[in-house]
Parts: C-alpha cells; structure tokens; sequence
C-alpha cells in the first residue's frame, strides 16, 4: 500500500507502557491534520511494503475478529479501548513484550476500507529539557526520554490491517519470549489467527537450506562454490522476480540427485518442496546484489553480480602452489570513501 492512495478517517492513540501497571486509554479521537496522518500513512506503507508481511484470517472464535466485525463510527473508540485491553493483559503478563503506544485507525485504500492498529514501541532516546532555577533563572539540561516513538523509516515489528470487506489479515509480527519459549503472540494469543510464514522468512529458509546441503558435501572452505550458488539464486531472482525452488534445486545441484534429494528433504519439514517465493521488497534480494569477499589477510572485496558475472571484468586465478588470485580488469578509474 503506498501512501498517496490513502485516506485516514479516523484515528485514536492508547498508552500501553508496562511500568504503568494499566493501560492509559483515551476516550476521544485524535484529530487527524496533516502531520499526522502523514506519520500514520508512513508507518502503514513502511510495513505493508515489507516481504515480512503474512496474509491471514481470523479463527472462527477469535474475539478481536468480533470487535472487528461490529466497529462503526459510533463505538469505534470502545472497540479500540478493548483491543488494548485485551492486548496489555498479554503484555502484562509477559515483561519481554516492549511497551508501546497503540494507533487504531480506520482508513480507505484504492475503494477498500480497512481497520488498522499499529503498536509504536518505544525507544529510548536523548532530548533536551527546561527548567526554572530557585533564583528564578532557567537551566537547560539532557535528559533520558524512554518513551520516543518510531520514526516513520522505522518499520513497526507488530502491526495488522484488516481488510473490511473480506476480513483478510494483513500482520506484521516478532517473537518474543513467552514462558520460557518464543512465540509469536500478536497472531497466536491476541488475533488468534494462524499465519503463514512471510516472502522473506521463506526465502531465508531456502537459502539456507541450499548452504547447508553445500556444506555436507563441499566443506566451508569451498568460497568459489559458495558464490556460484549466489549468482545461480541472484539470477533466478533478477529474471523472473520469485524463486522457484523446483528450479533453483535443478539449477544449484544439477549434477547431484543425491545433493537434490537432500535438499527436499530439508525443506519438506517446511512443506516448501514445491514453493515459489515471490519477494517484492528490494531490501529483501539485497544481499543477493553483491558478492562480499574477505581474504584471510583482511582484504576486504564488494563485487556487484553484474560485473562478476563478466569475464572481462573479474577474473580468479587459481595458482599452482593453490593460494587464489583475484584479477579485476577494465578498470576507468578508482575512488575511495
């Protein structure tokens, strides 16, 4: 969702900071100028845009689903009051979920109107603070703020949008330790939906999957077969804009249905044997973009993977005595940062 095609229309913040002991609620909307909304829409976009996003739907007795359902002008502040409720009660109960104040909104996009709650985690934060003195004078000091919220480059870790008019969930989350175990508790205890791994989590996985059967059979210290599987991956994902993993199986170990057949099997615990991930964040297939190399006297080497890909512009020379030469060609002129 970008920014542009929105349109706020309401709008109410909660105070959900753990040290509290209760949530400070708000009983009246926030006037949404244009500051305001444009911080919101920021937020919104920032994660909707994101290969973290997972799309799901509430369970059939999810109580946040029924609040949803029966929002309207009338009660919107209310349904946002028990929102929180029931989302710091959670909290409450488990310190190592941060506090954080809490936007609700409800806003339109391209003709679809959704409902969104946006948890703005603190951070902590220097600022200045003044003071009169006892001789009437003033005393301008630093001080420790604990309760900045997120700037609007920030992506928020828990947040979810409901689309009104099919009740898909768009949601943002992270684990957090809940006795004892990380768990995901935005959609497992407060939406009480089930979600599905994110683009971005999937693509994590594959890779690392491909790296470790790598591994098995060519040991860590193969780094010229640990770069052609970047690029084999890199190129899959500049070509056609997702990752099959049928292909990137054939395309990776192609000589090796042993090699092949590992790689399904570690990847069936996903069920993702036959997944195409489709990323569309640029962030997401960044590293993809670069090989990095580092030599073992510290030299330190940034390739893009158009140029190592080109003969006449990098080349590696393995040596007779096998130590590795890296020949990089053409060059128009050199620069330092």
């Amino acid at each position: 969702m970008l920014r542009d095609d929105m349109i706020m229309k309401l709008g109410i913040v909660h105070i959900m900071d753990s040290a509290v002991g209760m949530p400070v609620l708000s009983d009246q909307p926030i006037d949404m100028g244009s500051n305001l909304c444009d911080f919101l829409k920021g937020h919104i976009e920032k994660f909707t845009e994101s290969d973290d996003i997972k799309h799901c739907q509430f369970s059939e007795d999810s109580e946040v689903m029924e609040l949803i359902k029966g929002c309207h002008a009338d009660n919107f502040v209310e349904t946002s009051k028990a929102l929180c409720e029931k989302l710091y009660a959670i909290m409450n109960s488990n310190i190592d979920i941060p506090a954080a104040d809490v936007a609700v909104v409800v806003f339109g996009c391209e003709g679809i109107d959704y409902f969104g709650f946006l948890k703005l985690n603190y951070k902590t934060s220097y600022t200045h603070a003044t003071k009169a003195t006892e001789e009437g004078g003033n005393l301008n000091d630093i001080i420790l703020q604990k309760a900045i919220l997120p700037s609007m480059g920030q992506k928020l870790t828990e947040a979810f949008l409901v689309n009104l008019s099919n009740g898909e969930i768009i949601l943002t989350e992270k684990k957090y330790d809940i006795n004892g175990e990380k768990k995901n508790y935005f959609s497992e205890m407060f939406l009480e939906c089930h979600a599905p791994m994110s683009q971005k989590t999937k693509l994590d996985i594959v890779t690392r999957a491909v790296e470790q059967v790598n591994k098995k059979y060519y040991g860590d210290d193969d780094t010229e077969r640990k770069m052609e599987i970047k690029k084999a991956i890199y190129e899959e994902l500049e070509e056609k804009g997702s990752l099959a993993v049928e292909e990137v199986k054939e395309k990776v170990f192609k000589n090796s249905p042993e090699m092949q057949a590992d790689l399904e099997e570690k990847l069936e615990k996903y069920n993702m044997v036959n997944e195409v991930v489709e990323p569309k964040s640029e962030a997401t297939i960044k590293k993809f973009q670069k090989q990095r190399l580092t030599t073992d006297t510290g030299i330190e080497i940034t390739i893009p993977m158009e140029e190592y890909g080109d003969p006449d512009k990098v080349e590696f020379i393995t040596n007779e005595d096998g130590t590795i030469s890296v020949l990089i060609k053409n060059i128009g002129r050199l620069s330092t940062k």
